[in-house]
C-alpha cells in the first residue's frame, strides 16, 4: 500500500489535542483519543509524537505562539502614550471577554508543568514573553511582577468562577508599576 503524503498530519494532530484537552482536560488526552480527534491513524500520532508529554509540549508551544501574537499584535499595547496598567487590563478584559475557554485551556496546560517536568521550560517561555514585552514599557523586575499578578488575577477568576472586575485589576496593577520609581 502506498503511503500517503500529509504534510499537514502534525499540525492537525497538534489542533486535535488542544481541542481534546479543552474538551475533556488533560487526564482525557491520549494518543487514541487525539487520533479520533483528528481523523488520522493511531500510528500517526505515535509516529509524530512518541511520548504524550510530546505531545502536550507542542500544544503548550502552539499556545504560547497564539498568547503571544494577541499580545504584539495588539493595539494597546504599543502605546507609550496609554498608561502600562491600562494596556494590560484592556488585554486581560479582552482575553476574558473571549470566555474562560481559551484562557482555562492554556492554564490547564500551563500548570500541567507541576507534574510533567517536560513542560516546564515551555511554560517558563509563557512567563518570560509577557515580561519582555511588558518590560519594554518598565524595568524587568516590574515586568516580571506584573506578569505573576496577571497570572494571579487570571487563575482567581478562572477557578472562582466570578467575573472579571477592570477596575480592581487596573488599580492593582497600577500600584505595581507606581510602585517602580521607588
Amino acid at each position: 500500500m502506498a503511503r500517503r503524503y500529509d504534510p499537514e498530519r502534525r499540525e492537525r494532530i497538534i489542533d486535535a489535542a488542544i481541542r481534546v484537552v479543552a474538551d475533556r482536560g488533560i487526564g482525557g488526552l491520549s494518543h487514541r483519543t487525539v487520533a479520533a480527534e483528528a481523523d488520522v491513524p493511531l500510528g500517526s500520532t505515535t509516529y509524530h509524537f512518541a511520548s504524550l508529554d510530546e505531545l502536550l509540549v507542542a500544544a503548550l508551544r502552539r499556545c504560547n505562539e497564539s498568547f503571544a501574537r494577541t499580545v504584539r499584535e495588539s493595539p494597546y499595547f504599543s502605546d507609550p502614550t496609554v498608561p502600562l496598567a491600562d494596556e494590560l487590563t484592556r488585554l486581560l478584559g479582552e482575553w476574558f471577554a473571549a470566555g474562560p475557554g481559551p484562557l482555562a485551556l492554556e492554564y490547564e496546560l500551563y500548570l500541567a508543568a507541576l507534574r510533567r517536568p517536560a513542560l516546564r521550560p515551555v511554560a517558563a517561555e509563557w512567563a518570560d514573553a509577557l515580561a519582555v514585552l511588558i518590560a519594554d514599557r518598565t524595568d524587568r523586575a516590574t515586568a516580571r511582577a506584573l506578569t505573576a499578578l496577571l497570572d494571579g488575577i487570571s487563575l482567581q477568576v478562572l477557578l472562582t468562577g466570578g467575573d472579571f472586575d477592570p477596575e480592581y485589576t487596573r488599580e492593582m496593577l497600577a500600584r505595581v508599576v507606581e510602585g517602580a520609581g521607588r
